[in-house]
């Protein structure tokens, strides 16, 4: 795909209109991208988050509001524990590091998921970034960690319940973890996978999809692949089920 920008010049923009409010990643591929390259695999996911902090400076300085990763799900569990405990060690010091970006770019940082089998150092970390980040208002970057999109819906459904009133879908999405965000415009995933793997099902209703073939390090580090991410997006025609106006004159009912 890299090729494809030469033949493009260096300084694309998009306009402003046709940018996804909301981006949201799944970042696959870090263990691939190891392997191919000879390393352990477990450095594959050291190599996803090398430039992640630039990434989201590039897209909120041109214009989208909100950046999610998805990046430890629900079934991630089932991972070897070695792994599982190199990705919690690191999720704890990329946090840290957050922290300080928070304040320099007046960023606010959100954690979705369930924090009960966190460690509890990560758990609390998660908190304190949240609440010293919350009134910030440059940008919203939302890490989804030990999350599920069904068990977010089904939670939000036992709280419903439990409030005792009937709900549409404005007051259903106050009981969502995600309620506050804004629907999801344009959801980028790598590494060839072409599935949205039980990620932010309610704020999927509709976004764009965009499947890449490079693995999320590549990804990560590649401010043309971002401009082509954006560059897609302005693309599509959303009509949001109301379809394109047609003539039905003479049509026979």
């Amino acid at each position: 795909m890299l090729k494809l920008f030469k033949k493009k010049k260096e300084s694309q923009s998009t306009e402003p209109a046709k940018l996804p409010q909301h981006i949201a990643f799944i970042c696959d591929g870090n263990r691939r991208w190891a392997e191919a390259r000879g390393l352990p695999p477990l450095m594959g996911h050291k190599a996803g988050i090398s430039n992640f902090e630039n990434l989201v400076d590039w897209f909120i300085a041109r214009g989208v509001s909100t950046i999610t990763f998805f990046i430890f799900s629900t079934e991630n569990w089932n991972r070897s524990k070695e792994e599982i405990d190199f990705l919690m060690d690191l999720f704890y010091t990329e946090l840290k590091k957050n922290l300080k970006h928070a304040v320099e770019k007046n960023l606010r940082y959100r954690v979705i998921g369930s924090r009960d089998r966190l460690p509890k150092k990560l758990a609390k970390l998660c908190d304190e970034l949240e609440e010293k980040s919350a009134e910030n208002t440059g940008g919203t970057v939302v890490f989804a960690l030990n999350y599920g999109g069904q068990d977010e819906i089904i939670n939000a459904v036992n709280d419903a319940i439990a409030a005792g009133k009937p709900v549409d879908k404005e007051t259903f999405e106050t009981f969502l973890d995600t309620g506050e965000l804004l629907p999801i415009d344009l959801m980028v995933r790598t590494s060839n996978e072409y599935r949205i793997s039980n990620f932010l099902l309610w704020k999927l209703a509709y976004a764009e999809l965009l499947f890449l073939p490079e693995h999320w390090p590549d990804l990560v580090k590649s401010e043309k692949l971002w401009q082509f991410t954006l560059d897609e997006f302005a693309k599509r025609n959303r009509r949001f089920g109301g379809g394109k106006k047609a003539n039905y004159a003479g049509i026979k009912k």
